[in-house]
């Protein structure tokens, strides 16, 4: 009879253990390679041509570690190990943060669409809505006067149009001039003053640390539906775009291949830098995709690009990693 009571003791303690290994969490947060998923799913065009190969959606993944889950990062290439207070600061709000991923992904869907049904001839027509902030840049100027969700209306008497045009008008002045701001919020208008300064991370650009997204209200003949869920950020854009376009001709693009991709696109379809494009590999790789489309940042040293090119080196994948600055380089290569 004791020797089963220490048997169950025994047992106990060790169920709790790997309990405690498996769930107990850790003051550190993981990104690892997440999935390569079919598009087709995802985005739905009125009518919609099918085609035998597949685009894909690839994606990180992230989450707070457990002891078990930073033993394996620490042994891997393709993971990397975070302190929650260096993402997460005192005072961080990830409501707000998932917001502004979400209102991301839904520009980059945007933009997709209309560099999509523009490259097939499809008629479109887009109006400006105005320009919001989507977030502030901590010890920048804008900390202190603006919010997520603030509409920009006017920037020293001149009327906003979208996002290009406000980089493009606080652009033309320099480094110490104070500038002032027409804002909305919450249906009231206020002027505010606000000084520009050096980016701390480039210091040979300038603003005042905001990210803007353009509101724009798209008229289209062909509906088209999304069903991306909580997938958020901008950097679906290019893959996205190819999808709409697949399945807006008649033609099969893809070819009967598995093909994935990533990069920021905006409404001209330019493709820019996106961050965990080595855990993007990794993911497409193990998805069995043939094709990588990924952002050149027109060749510039510490690209997307290069560092795409020696993860699938030193994965040893056959699939073919291509540099991509705009979305007509990616069409051209498939046609």
């Amino acid at each position: 009879m004791l020797r089963q009571y220490r048997k169950l003791i025994t047992f106990i303690l060790i169920l709790g253990l790997v309990m405690a290994l498996s769930y107990m969490p850790l003051p550190y947060y993981i990104y690892s390679p997440g999935t390569a998923e079919p598009l087709n799913p995802v985005v739905r065009v009125a009518e919609a041509t099918e085609s035998e190969g597949d685009l894909h959606l690839v994606t990180v993944r992230g989450g707070q570690a457990t002891p078990i889950t930073l033993l394996v990062a620490n042994f891997s290439n393709y993971q990397d190990i975070h302190h929650m207070e260096d993402l997460f600061p005192e005072g961080y709000d990830r409501q707000s943060y998932l917001e502004a991923q979400l209102q991301l992904m839904e520009n980059s869907q945007e933009a997709a669409i209309v560099v999509a049904y523009e490259a097939a001839g499809e008629p479109i027509d887009i109006h400006y809505e105005g320009v919001y902030v989507v977030s502030v840049l901590e010890e920048m100027p804008a900390e202190a006067v603006l919010q997520t969700a603030d509409k920009i209306i006017e920037v020293e008497g001149v009327k906003i149009i979208d996002a290009d045009h406000l980089v493009e008008t606080v652009d033309q002045y320099s480094v110490g001039d104070e500038l002032t701001f027409l804002v909305e919020r919450d249906n009231e208008r206020f002027e505010t003053t606000i000084e520009l300064v050096p980016f701390p991370d480039d210091p040979a650009k300038h603003g005042i640390g905001i990210q803007l997204v353009t509101n724009r209200e798209v008229d289209f003949d062909r509906s088209i539906e999304f069903a991306s869920g909580d997938i958020g950020g901008p950097s679906a854009g290019l893959v996205m775009a190819l999808e709409i376009y697949d399945q807006l001709v008649e033609a099969d693009l893809t070819n009967g291949l598995k093909i994935a991709g990533t990069g920021e696109i905006d409404y001209n379809g330019n493709v820019y830098r996106i961050g965990g494009v080595d855990k993007k590999v990794v993911a497409a790789d193990r998805e069995g995709c043939e094709i990588f489309f990924v952002p050149n940042e027109n060749g510039r040293e510490g690209s997307n690009y290069e560092l795409a090119k020696a993860t699938a080196e030193a994965i040893g994948t056959d699939m073919e990693i291509v540099p991509i600055d705009h979305f007509q380089e990616a069409l051209d290569y498939l046609q």
